[in-house]
């Protein structure tokens, strides 16, 4: 196991390799230079030249890429142009907000989606399946924007059962009550495909001959449901919320800026209107490896669900 993990880092090197090149061209072809915002808008070009010197926007393409390179496997990823804070800082700050939505919507999702799916594909066809097929659709229709201040102007602002903005670490009563309606508006796209998936997928393994074996075998329903069958239509699952997680992620962006949560999907998007692009860098270069790691603990997870997969 621990060789496993230790190939599979080694090959996310490439990947994440890839992902800053892919980045820092994207910004170096963006419109704008981020000297003259820093400089000011009515500065003059002499001093605009000096920003660009000071800041090493003079130098081409891949002398930028190679210091900055340089400086990431130092562990530093640069300071803000327009704050000039330490990018690692406002990261360290921000990304546990963001990592603590994705992590409670992706409990959330798991906790509604699958026994939706159980439930549904056990009662097949029936008003209770089409019941929840049309709920969890329902929800995913909904843009998340919308969404979400709908939960505001019903949760927040009429009934005051939480409050309207803001965030508080989750050891606090206070905490959970922040973080419950953008939990429940970042994972409502994910819902529905979690619980589809596992509908299908508990279809098809109700229908294998080992389930009809525990049956006649007079093993309790209940158990012939959670323990044969919903054992062996697992790996689907697993695999689709480790994708989700990363969706999460990236809805982020969105929800934290609706409720205004100071997570680092808010901070990216202040970024890219400021063309702050050691912010943006950094942030999505730590989104990356999240995701990463994400997927090497969905394949740890496949072992742990199905003794039978064998890493080497």
């Amino acid at each position: 196991m621990a060789g496993y993990i230790l190939r599979r880092l080694l090959r996310a090197v490439p990947v994440l390799l890839g992902v800053s090149i892919l980045v820092f061209l994207i910004l170096h072809l963006t419109p704008g230079n981020p000297a003259l915002i820093v400089a000011g808008p009515d500065a003059p070009p002499e001093v605009v030249r000096d920003v660009e010197r000071a800041l090493g926007l003079d130098q081409p393409f891949y002398v930028q890429y190679g210091r900055y390179l340089g400086r990431i496997v130092r562990g530093d990823f640069g300071r803000s142009i327009r704050s000039r804070e330490p990018v690692l800082e406002r990261l360290t700050t921000t990304f546990p907000v963001t990592l603590t939505l994705a992590v409670v919507g992706a409990l959330w999702t798991t906790a509604v989606s699958v026994p939706l799916g159980i439930v549904a594909a056990y009662h097949r066809n029936s008003v209770l399946d089409l019941t929840t097929i049309f709920i969890v659709l329902t929800g995913s229709a909904m843009p998340v924007f919308a969404l979400g201040l709908i939960f505001l102007w019903v949760f927040a602002v009429n009934l005051r059962w939480f409050p309207l903005a803001g965030y508080a670490p989750l050891t606090t009563l206070d905490g959970w009550r922040h973080i419950v309606l953008p939990a429940v508006t970042v994972s409502s796209g994910t819902i529905a495909l979690l619980a589809r998936l596992t509908r299908s997928s508990m279809l098809e393994v109700l229908n294998q001959d080992f389930v009809r074996t525990a049956r006649a075998k007079g093993v309790r329903e209940f158990l012939v449901v959670v323990r044969h069958a919903f054992r062996n239509a697992l790996l689907p699952v697993i695999t689709v919320v480790g994708l989700q997680f990363g969706f999460l992620l990236s809805g982020a962006v969105v929800t934290e800026s609706i409720f205004s949560l100071p997570g680092m999907g808010r901070l990216l998007v202040q970024a890219i209107l400021a063309r702050d692009f050691p912010i943006v860098q950094g942030a999505v270069l730590l989104a990356a490896v999240t995701f990463v790691l994400t997927n090497l603990l969905v394949d740890v997870v496949y072992g742990l669900a199905d003794p039978r997969i064998r890493y080497e």
